[in-house]
């Protein structure tokens, strides 16, 4: 397994991970086009594609922090689900030292329960703590969501620190 590190929207893979971006995320949940290409230059962010065997696996597109680092969409291509491909992943980026923090949607439907159940067998937990984020379709109102975290629960300050130090460099772009 390879991962890539792409930099620029015009990079080779660019397109057909962006077609799966588009295809795994709600519309509230995604960058426009203009705004992907603004965050790529920025370097505490990561565009990383999986390549197994010369084949597109998929993506991981997460942030480095000073003292976390927060993943922000996660997708393995649908013909290449459901054969560990995501657990191997996440293992891996979970074998540095630094905490992680993941955001899941309400556990309010089968799918997204059994999201949450996924990464709570992988080791991350599932915080309670009311979060939300602001909507990336200009004019809605902003969502729930739920945070994650590895490799211990979340305090309530914790949460507050990381809306106000990271939601500005994570949604202003």
């Amino acid at each position: 397994m390879k991962i890539i590190r792409l930099k620029s929207i015009t990079d080779n893979y660019f397109q057909i991970a962006w077609k799966l971006y588009e295809e795994a995320f709600p519309a509230e949940e995604r960058r426009l086009i203009d705004a992907q290409a603004r965050v790529m230059k920025i370097s505490s962010y990561h565009f990383d594609i999986i390549i197994h065997e010369n084949q597109f696996i998929g993506f991981f597109l997460w942030w480095d922090f000073e003292n976390h680092r927060y993943i922000d969409h996660f997708a393995t291509a649908t013909q290449h689900r459901n054969k560990g491909f995501g657990k191997l992943i996440l293992e891996q980026f979970m074998d540095d030292s630094k905490p992680i923090l993941l955001e899941v949607e309400l556990p309010d439907s089968p799918i997204n329960q059994r999201r949450i159940r996924f990464y709570e067998r992988i080791g991350l937990k599932l915080n309670q703590h009311y979060y939300e984020v602001p909507s990336s379709e200009e004019g809605h109102a902003p969502f729930q969501l739920l945070l994650m975290s590895y490799p211990a629960l979340l305090s309530e300050t914790d949460v507050e620190q990381f809306v106000k130090r990271c939601h500005p460099i994570i949604f202003d772009n």
